[in-house]
């Protein structure tokens, strides 16, 4: 297996052992970046230079006798949510195009302590307010498979990224699905993970909603490297009055091999609430199939939702409250008035998503919680006694650039709407941690699968994508 493709714990491992020089590991994905960046348009900002001085660091600390557990892993920062001193920060916007970060946000700041060499910036739509990554000041991210095809968002970039070989490992964040849309659409692993194990203050707001629905989180091609990566960023910190210390050591769960015929899942295709195409419901129960001829327990369930009118109308007043919200968190943070300074250099819908928000008065929101609180209900009972709740990540494989979002999906007319294609953003409402895992390959497209379970429960989860994993591997196009 080329060097591009190798896991970020072989990469890890062998810098540590000095199999591997950090300084030519870096400077291989480098490169592959410089030739390769085109196809997928996955990255924003190329930082060559400062890469290569991380990467001289790292071999430096580990002379120096440091233990280093991503020592010399490459990674992708998703340029929203996470920033490196001097490096350039967009957030996907006009407006900050120019705008050079002045502090290291926790979760790189944690990521470089372990050893890791962020390469550069990876693309989002603007704010992350919509699931295909596109935006004004770099275009669209495509996946490898097909670069016409969107890599979802908002956190595309990363996941095209990771497909193309061009990082090891990448950062996301996730508001409505925007860690495992993408996944789904590059065939690679994600943790959305429970509210408050990876931190998510900011100095601007470090409460972020009383009822929050945003998280940031890891992305890999494997599970052992996904675990790993999650142990570094998860963690409490003091700028996030949430955060906790996290309940396990991720890696050690994933390293213990799981018997498939331990396994309990709870398997609903569109949890009550959404169609799903055939394609895609038939690589996730040949994948079930797999786990099922190995020994595990797959048992069909219908969880008692509430209709899906109310859903659709808590999320949106979740979503567009935060967004008006993460609208005033800039201001403050650069003394200016987004929609009254900025109005013509934002995306039309980024617009109308922060003025819905502004008209909600207080209760409108607060009252989100009790539809909310019924929905957590019908999921927790729905998987109780279960390992997984599985269901898809999207109702089709990853669309095109242009496409518009399907008006019907397996027969059934829908509004069109990103709420109609994916299935992420219930557990945003919900809170309950997910790992998306690639399924079978539909059309020779990517195809995600959902593994939703308790609170805090990410140790079991992630041994459960590791089963997936060992029973149904994957690959990417220039693997």
């Amino acid at each position: 297996m080329s060097l591009h493709y190798r896991s970020a714990a072989e990469i890890a491992d062998g810098v540590r052992a000095g199999d591997l020089d950090p300084v030519a590991v870096v400077d291989a994905f480098l490169e592959r970046i410089d030739e390769r960046g085109d196809v997928t348009n996955a990255f924003v900002e190329v930082i060559h230079e400062d890469a290569r001085a991380g990467a001289r660091e790292v071999r430096e600390r580990l002379d120096a006798g440091e233990d280093l557990p991503l020592a010399g892993v490459p990674v992708g920062m998703k340029d929203l949510g996470f920033r490196k001193a001097g490096v350039r920060a967009t957030d996907g916007l006009s407006p900050l195009s120019d705008h050079v970060a002045d502090r290291t946000t926790v979760g790189i700041r944690r990521l470089e302590e372990a050893g890791a060499v962020v390469v550069g910036t990876t693309n989002t739509p603007a704010m992350g307010h919509t699931v295909r990554t596109d935006n004004d000041l770099v275009g669209p991210t495509g996946i490898p498979w097909d670069p016409e095809r969107n890599a979802g968002g908002s956190s595309g970039g990363s996941g095209a990224a990771l497909a193309d070989g061009l990082c090891t490992l990448a950062t996301g964040s996730d508001v409505g699905g925007s860690l495992r849309n993408p996944a789904s659409c590059s065939n690679v692993v994600s943790v959305k993970p429970t509210h408050g194990l990876v931190p998510n203050g900011t100095m601007e707001n470090g409460f972020l909603g009383h009822t929050p629905v945003a998280v940031r989180g890891p992305m890999a091609r494997d599970v052992d490297s996904l675990a790993r990566m999650l142990d570094v960023m998860a963690g409490k910190d003091r700028l996030d009055p949430f955060s906790v210390d996290p309940p396990a050591n991720y890696r050690e769960a994933v390293r213990t091999p799981t018997d498939p015929a331990d396994l309990e899942l709870a398997y609903s295709p569109g949890l009550e609430l959404f169609p799903i195409s055939p394609a895609v419901r038939d690589s996730l129960e040949s994948t079930l199939d797999a786990l099922e001829a190995e020994g595990a327990t797959v048992d069909r369930v219908s969880p008692d939702v509430p209709d899906r009118h109310t859903v659709n109308q808590t999320y949106m007043t979740a979503v567009t409250t935060f967004f008006a919200t993460e609208i005033e968190e800039l201001n403050r943070e650069f003394g200016f008035d987004l929609l009254a300074d900025h109005r013509d250099e934002l995306p039309d819908q980024l617009v109308e998503i922060a003025e819905v928000g502004l008209s909600h008065d207080l209760t409108d929101y607060t009252h989100t919680d009790f539809p909310r609180t019924d929905l957590f209900h019908a999921i927790e009972d729905a998987m109780a006694g279960y390992d997984a709740l599985v269901c898809p990540t999207l109702a089709t494989p990853p669309l095109t650039h242009d496409e518009p979002f399907p008006t019907e999906i397996d027969g059934e007319v829908t509004n069109g709407m990103p709420t109609d294609w994916t299935l992420a953003w219930i557990f945003n409402l919900t809170g309950h941690p997910v790992v998306n895992v690639p399924a079978d390959l539909a059309d020779g497209l990517p195809v995600g699968m959902q593994l939703v379970g308790e609170t805090f429960s990410e140790a079991r989860l992630l041994q459960v994508a590791a089963a997936v994993e060992a029973t149904s591997p994957w690959s990417y196009p220039e693997e």
